[in-house]
């Protein structure tokens, strides 16, 4: 007969990660109620702000993805005996992404008001702001796996390297907007959003989160110099800059398989088909993971 067992060891390791997350999120409830103007229950159970509960929730699970994460990396003894060290590893994982959520919104999506939106119950907002969030804390965890920073160099060598993949982001989105204009008649996309299409924001959000996986793909696979700055920062351009490409060209070949009948851009731009759009999220989340996988071997 076997037994489950577990470590006590394992059961502090949960209690100490729960502890965290719970501080967190409270500090978290509370900064969005500030934001918000309101108490966040009657914000959400009495106002159904749908749009605002895809929010949170995307945050709440940034910050169990990134204690988790680093509690799984870094590990309970180390936690106990160096804890300033794991809460600044914490306090900078979390700050990056929202700083690349404060990039997104101030300067890759300069024309739309996202938070204002959010508050406004736009669901495709919320769909927008959350991929974007969600990718950003891909990306940053990617980098922190890449690097295991030690000293000042090579927190210097993640900042810069953070940078050149939020200008990769600004491009693609540059790219998705082009794309869009030159499809409706010259429309743009950003200030689409405003007319609450949910598919849009779905399929958005997917192109982000996938995007993001595929870099990981990139950073994973890419050597890690030390502290030489232009080295690395070629090889993540090299590296992600590949990966990029075999996202886009594995969801056009899976997406084209799916649908081959279906005109895809039709659908979610004008009909707003959010069946056709929620395939389209789950062929590039699947495609970006499916990168990590293979240049994991």
């Amino acid at each position: 007969m076997s037994y489950l067992s577990l470590n006590n060891i394992n059961f502090l390791a949960i209690l100490i990660c729960f502890a965290i997350v719970c501080g967190l999120t409270i500090s978290l409830r509370l900064m969005i109620q500030r934001s918000a103007n309101h108490l966040l229950d009657d914000e959400l159970a009495q106002r159904d702000n749908f749009a605002l509960g895809i929010s949170y929730a995307s945050q709440v699970t940034m910050l169990c993805i990134c204690v988790a994460y680093l509690f799984n990396d870094l590990g309970v003894v180390r936690a106990q005996t160096h804890p300033l060290q794991v809460a600044l590893h914490i306090g900078l994982i979390i700050a990056f992404v929202y700083f690349g959520q404060w990039i997104h919104r101030k300067w890759i999506l300069y024309q739309f008001d996202e938070e204002e939106a959010i508050l406004k119950q736009n669901i495709c907002a919320a769909m927008v702001d959350s991929g974007m969030l969600l990718g950003n804390t891909i990306l940053v965890l990617g980098l922190y796996h890449w690097v295991h920073p030690k000293g000042w160099s090579d927190l210097l060598v993640v900042a810069l390297g953070f940078m050149l993949l939020q200008l990769l982001f600004a491009l693609d989105s540059k790219i998705r907007e082009s794309r869009f204009a030159k499809l409706n008649q010259g429309a743009s996309l950003q200030q689409n959003f405003n007319l609450r299409n949910t598919s849009i924001g779905i399929r958005y959000a997917g192109k982000s989160i996938g995007l993001s996986l595929a870099m990981y793909a990139g950073l994973h696979s890419a050597p890690y110099h030390g502290a030489k700055v232009v080295e690395n920062l070629f090889s993540v351009v090299m590296h992600c800059g590949v990966m990029w490409l075999f996202l886009y060209i594995g969801s056009y070949v899976l997406l084209h398989l799916s649908l081959p009948k279906v005109n895809i851009g039709l659908e979610v731009d004008h009909q707003d088909n959010v069946g056709i759009a929620c395939l389209e999220f789950a062929v590039f989340c699947s495609i970006g993971y499916l990168l990590i996988n293979l240049f994991s071997v």
